[in-house]
């Protein structure tokens, strides 16, 4: 039974990956062609370049939208996916995973 929890939370955590990492690449793609083009070549052999996981661990940083502030604070960030503190320690969870230094 730990292994199927395991297993579907590897899906999970695969599935925040993706999502945010297809959101970084279409706002890559708006400001620096180039590098978003390096960035999804290497996210579809399976490995990013040291830059690119450099810049998605910033941007996904930089990106929560649920600060877990009160209301009155501004729970939430507008913007176009939402990233909450968890999503974030997903996806470097996932570039030390890869041998990144995040």
């Amino acid at each position: 039974m730990d292994t199927h929890r395991t297993q579907q939370t590897g899906a999970e955590e695969r599935g925040t990956v993706e999502r945010l990492v297809a959101a970084w690449l279409a706002e890559t793609e708006r400001y620096d062609r180039a590098a978003a083009g390096e960035a999804r070549a290497g996210w579809e052999r399976g490995s990013l370049s040291p830059r690119a996981a450099e810049e998605l661990a910033i941007w996904v940083t930089a990106r929560v939208t649920d600060t877990g502030f009160n209301e009155d604070e501004g729970r939430q960030v507008e913007a176009p996916v939402r990233i909450t503190p968890a999503d974030k320690d997903t996806v470097h969870g996932w570039l030390r995973a890869q041998g990144h230094r995040v």
